[in-house]
């Protein structure tokens, strides 16, 4: 089988730890506010050694030093390397993400509100992702459920949209037209409410990096890494379904559902096989990325050739 390489981004292009998460934000989320000197050391000492969250893999994780300077963050550029070049310039203190629609409860809400109540140090889920290339990566984080019941969807609730920071002034690349900005994604209410959509604060036993999607991003380990949006400032909640930002770019390509399927071919390549990061070997896609076990009753009465 034919091997590919990918190289191990200099150490210029990984973000500096004081681009990470503030430190303020990372004390509300360990609820420690006495441990200010040594809180990065206790979460990755504490994470790292914590027992992985039910439905975690046991596969080799992905260097911490590819799975933060090789990824798509179209905000910072369309390069792999781009977004760890580029995301100095994110500044994610404060933070607030606003929840809308289908609530009885609209409102703002800031990190450290959305921390609160979390013990993160006991939340690791090791996970599988894919788009077209993989990683498997020690997320830290919470169900996105656990946040959209504080919100108190209603009845007629059907779908959640979400929508990335649009701020050209610190993301350069939203200047162009690769994408009609600001970034939105969005996901089916059973979706969204399923114990394995998360939303990650974390990787490695540290804060998310700038070009990871600090402070917070969705994870939807089933489905394509398009649909695991960053930066996160907004979450609607809506009856009828919204239309994400690779849809409306190329629909022929980038459905709405994008669960990993093997069996659906992308118009410009085959997605049989994915490319392993950090060594490069090209491995057989699982369907819905091996975790159909968990996820599939979700689209029971579905054509997915269809439903793409």
């Amino acid at each position: 089988m034919p091997r590919y390489r990918f190289p191990e981004p200099p150490g210029r292009l990984i973000t500096p730890r004081e681009y990470l998460m503030p430190r303020r934000t990372l004390l509300a989320g360990l609820g420690a506010a006495g441990l200010a000197m040594g809180a990065p050391q206790l979460l990755r000492a504490k994470t790292l050694s914590a027992q992985p969250w039910p439905d975690s893999t046991d596969e080799t994780l992905t260097s911490r030093e590819v799975a933060t300077g090789y990824n798509n963050f179209f905000e910072f550029g369309t390069s792999k390397s781009d977004p760890a070049a580029q995301a100095h310039r994110l500044q994610t203190d404060p933070w607030t993400i606003a929840v809308s629609g289908r609530v009885h409860a609209p409102g703002e809400i800031g990190m450290e509100d959305i921390l609160s109540g979390f013990d993160l140090e006991e939340r690791i889920y090791r996970l599988r992702c894919v788009e077209g290339w993989s990683k498997v990566i020690p997320w830290i984080g919470f169900p996105l459920k656990d946040l959209l019941a504080r919100f108190d969807p209603t009845s007629d609730a059907r779908y959640v949209e979400f929508e990335t920071l649009h701020d050209p002034e610190q993301m350069p690349n939203q200047t162009g037209d690769d994408i009609d900005w600001p970034y939105r994604e969005g996901l089916r209410m059973d979706e969204a409410m399923h114990p394995l959509t998360l939303l990650a604060v974390g990787m490695y036993g540290e804060m998310l990096p700038n070009q990871c999607g600090a402070p917070i991003r969705l994870v939807v380990p089933w489905k394509y890494g398009f649909k695991s949006i960053k930066s996160i400032v907004h979450i609607r909640v809506a009856s009828e379904r919204p239309v994400s930002s690779w849809e409306a770019r190329a629909p022929r390509e980038y459905g709405f559902y994008a669960n990993v399927n093997p069996e659906v071919r992308h118009p410009r390549w085959h997605q049989a096989t994915e490319r392993r990061l950090h060594d490069g070997g090209r491995i057989a896609t699982a369907k819905f990325n091996g975790y159909g076990e968990q996820v599939a009753h979700l689209y029971d009465d579905m054509d997915l050739f269809e439903h793409f």
